[in-house]
């Protein structure tokens, strides 16, 4: 079907969306997905042998992953570890469950690195232990699927980069809507020009969190080995109530956390654009004062050499939705207005909404008028399918560790120039420095990294 073809079809009929959605569900390597090949990558197994898997960090996200991992027939889930061997017994019998066989449990995950039959493992810890968590691992001759945001700094996350480089791993970031079919359909309506040239990108991240309840300071609960959850992290007091997203020791923040996939997605569809030149900041703790040290308002705007990005984060709006299951799943899209994860996409021809995680998109022309649309489906099995396809080929994944680290560097800036009092900072891409700035430099890196956890300056 020719394009105008299309878009008169769209125009005369509801029918059509779902004509067009269903296209938008075809293989990811079918709709432009196709990784470039890493340069020295061996493939880790042949196609008959399955994928030996470890687990790092098994709260509530890692356990679901574990799970769609346990779930193939071309993998083995053989390690599951956590400081906190509270969660062992249910994370085991979800995974038992999953693949007909136990996976072994440890609190140390240095177990499974030394565990030479182990090909990949899944970093879903809190951020403090993402860069040095997929570093060793990387180290120990290991694939990495490593959730997001993929650092707590900007200095980790160029070292993450350069020990997959180094090491000759496939290191893949769980910004997952980057292997789902309707997000390569969105980048390429944006390629074709049908919007016109993208000059100002909006993205969103608003809904409400409740407030923290923070006890008293009191000694850790007994199977909880506190000392190696807080690892690179200076070891506060074990305080219950308080969440760790929360905790600017151990988080990059809530707003940053989640919005990561929308700025994520969005720089995917632009066709990844390189750093921002500069970072302008307003916000902080205005609602939820609560005891925790991370914002619940963040408003960035990023100035590129041709095009403006507004970001917009908050914890305290009740109106503002996240897309719901029903609506990812099904040939629906969101409540645009009161979308709470939403990306928008302004150009000098056309329109475009655009949600993550199966949201699907719409675009319009000049007068309002529809002109095209795609629904969309969640990207995490494909994601997964993508990443253990990159430990057969060699070939980097549809979230390389370097497209993490841009995408995360967003909220980096972010929430510099928030710490350094809500200022504009000219950033320099290629140095990954503020030229002009000593002041924010500092705050590129952590200071102070507590023995034996630290990130190493040659990795």
């Amino acid at each position: 079907m020719r394009s105008h073809n299309r878009r008169e079809f769209i125009e005369a009929s509801v029918g059509a969306a779902t004509v067009f959605g269903a296209a938008c569900m075809a293989p990811a390597t079918a709709a432009g997905m196709a990784p470039a090949t890493a340069a020295g990558m061996a493939p880790a197994a042949s196609a008959n042998e399955k994928i030996v898997v470890g687990v790092m960090g098994i709260g509530g996200r890692g356990t679901g992953l574990a799970a769609m991992f346990a779930a193939r027939a071309d993998v083995h889930v053989a390690w599951l570890c956590d400081p906190d061997s509270r969660r062992a017994a249910y994370a085991t019998k979800v995974v038992e469950q999953a693949q007909g066989r136990p996976a072994q449990f440890h609190q140390d995950f240095r177990r499974m690195l030394d565990d030479r039959s182990v090909d990949a493992i899944v970093n879903a810890t809190p951020d403090h232990w993402h860069a040095l968590g997929t570093i060793l691992a990387c180290q120990a001759g290991k694939h990495v699927y490593v959730e997001k945001p993929m650092s707590y700094d900007i200095w980790e996350g160029r070292k993450m980069i350069e020990a997959a480089r180094k090491y000759n791993r496939v290191v893949t970031v769980g910004m997952q809507s980057r292997s789902s079919p309707y997000a390569a359909a969105a980048r390429e309506f944006v390629r074709s020009g049908k919007l016109g040239e993208i000059r100002l990108v909006r993205v969103y991240n608003l809904m409400k969190h409740s407030r923290q309840k923070l006890g008293s300071p009191q000694p850790p609960p007994e199977g909880f080995d506190y000392d190696l959850w807080c690892g690179p992290a200076a070891k506060l007091p074990y305080i219950p109530g308080r969440s760790w997203l929360n905790t600017a020791e151990f988080s990059c923040g809530p707003i940053p956390g989640d919005a990561v996939h929308q700025l994520d997605l969005a720089r995917f569809v632009l066709g990844d654009p390189p750093a921002p030149k500069a970072v302008n900041h307003t916000g902080g703790i205005y609602v939820l004062q609560d005891g925790r040290d991370t914002p619940d308002t963040q408003y960035a705007t990023y100035e590129y050499d041709n095009f403006t990005l507004l970001f917009q984060g908050a914890l305290w709006m009740p109106y503002m939705k996240k897309i719901a299951t029903k609506i990812r799943e099904e040939d629906l899209f969101p409540d645009w207005q009161f979308c709470a994860t939403k990306i928008e996409l302004l150009g000098t021809e056309g329109f475009m909404y655009l949600g993550r995680h199966g949201g699907g998109w719409q675009a319009f022309d000049a007068d309002g008028k529809l002109i095209e649309q795609c629904y969309g489906r969640p990207g995490d099995k494909l994601h997964i399918e993508n990443f253990i396809q990159c430990i057969r080929s060699g070939q980097r994944p549809n979230a390389d560790v370097e497209q993490g680290h841009q995408s995360v560097l967003l909220c980096h800036l972010a929430n510099i120039a928030w710490r350094m009092g809500n200022v504009r900072l000219k950033f320099d891409p290629a140095s990954e420095t503020f030229p002009q700035s000593p002041d924010a430099n500092r705050l590129l890196k952590r200071s102070q990294y507590r023995a034996p956890w630290i990130v190493p300056e040659r990795v």
